[in-house]
């Protein structure tokens, strides 16, 4: 019975060792089918991570990679003056309007330059806003690593007026002198003779007259001759006035008639017959350096009936004939064409001084003038009903 047992179970054996065998080999033969089954269906699983603004997976290197780049610029006006203190912003036209998170803002400085740095290549707008002027907005494109520097385009100021039938020129200057004989530093000292206006209309000859008649009658003018005089007579000038009250006398007479013949050969008689306007035109506006420049060579230089720019004839020959008249009353120890001369320049020099304390310091000493913006020279204001503002 042992026999027959173990002959009935041999060929279950034989058939469970052979299966085992045939089991073995079909998973070795699996195996590299499922190794690389595996990492397929984990792909599929878990998508690459990016790197940020591009197509490019994390810690592969991009072919085109895009390096940051600069942009710089200057602001100036329409004469060439550099703006300080304008906002520069820039935009990136691309972005969502929910997203500025690429746009960057700069004040340009006391030399009127801007800058911004670690810009991202494409396209770009630069909007330029400054007190006075009309906001301007440029375009371009930054390439990869470029240092790019803006064009500069003057800015255009704010309002400008333009006068229509129904306003003579005549009557818009009478306006603007209006406005100019209420300029009295301190409240009480004339200034008539600047103009806060930049496009003032030029005065008639009529006009150059009376405003040189106003200035020579103003009481206020009557006091500061008299302390002139007081100080000449301190300080022992003119000595063949002698002193006491006839040598005071004398020294008044002698400087209000310099004042007198100053103030009508040059602000009235020769700027008629030359075409050219008396007054200094404050600036207001541009580099400290710049306005220093513009206040003393306008001793020498002066705007013309046309408004351009010429050499101040008037102001320069108007000295050189009232020191010439002053040789008429001056003592004899004070006459003479070398003396004639020399008075010539310092007063041309004394003009330069004077443009110096007018753009720096007398602004903002006089309480009555124009409340507007400089640059604007508040012409709406001066205007005649018919005029009208254009943006």
């Amino acid at each position: 019975m042992k026999k027959d047992r173990c002959k009935r179970n041999a060929p279950g054996s034989v058939l469970g060792f052979g299966s085992l065998i045939w089991l073995s080999l079909t998973i070795l033969s699996c195996l590299p089918a499922l190794a690389q089954t595996q990492p397929q269906s984990q792909s599929q699983q878990s998508p690459a991570v990016q790197a940020p603004g591009t197509n490019v997976p994390a810690g592969e290197q991009a072919p085109d990679q895009q390096l940051a780049g600069r942009i710089s610029g200057t602001v100036v006006d329409g004469t060439g003056a550099v703006v300080v203190g304008a906002r520069v912003t820039l935009l990136r036209p691309g972005q969502s309007p929910n997203d500025q998170s690429l746009n960057q803002e700069a004040l340009s400085g006391s030399d009127g330059q801007y800058s911004f740095a670690n810009v991202v290549p494409g396209d770009f707008q630069i909007r330029i806003a400054a007190t006075g002027f009309v906001t301007q907005t440029s375009s371009g494109i930054l390439h990869s690593g470029e240092v790019y520097i803006a064009p500069r385009n003057p800015l255009v100021p704010a309002v400008h007026v333009e006068v229509q039938v129904g306003g003579s020129p005549a009557e818009i200057a009478e306006e603007q002198i209006k406005v100019q004989e209420k300029q009295r530093v301190l409240g009480f000292v004339p200034n008539f003779y600047v103009s806060y206006i930049p496009d003032a209309v030029p005065l008639n000859p009529k006009q150059k007259f009376e405003l040189a008649w106003k200035t020579t009658i103003d009481p206020v003018n009557f006091a500061l001759t008299g302390a002139v005089a007081g100080v000449e007579q301190a300080d022992g000038r003119l000595r063949g006035y002698g002193q006491g009250a006839q040598g005071y006398g004398k020294r008044f007479g002698a400087s209000y008639a310099d004042s007198v013949t100053a103030t009508f050969i040059g602000a009235a008689i020769l700027p008629s017959l030359l075409k050219q306007d008396p007054r200094y035109f404050y600036r207001g506006t541009g580099s400290t350096r710049s306005r220093i420049w513009y206040a003393i060579s306008r001793s020498v230089i002066c705007k013309g009936d046309n408004q351009q720019w010429q050499p101040n004839y008037s102001g320069i020959l108007g000295n050189l004939a009232s020191g010439g008249i002053s040789n008429l009353y001056y003592p004899k120890t004070d006459r003479g064409v070398a003396l004639t001369f020399e008075n010539a320049l310092i007063r041309t020099g004394s003009t330069a001084v004077a443009n110096l304390i007018q753009e720096f310091i007398i602004r903002k000493l006089t309480p009555h003038a124009p409340d507007a913006d400089p640059t604007l020279g508040d012409s709406s204001k001066l205007s005649a009903p018919s005029s009208r503002e254009k943006q």
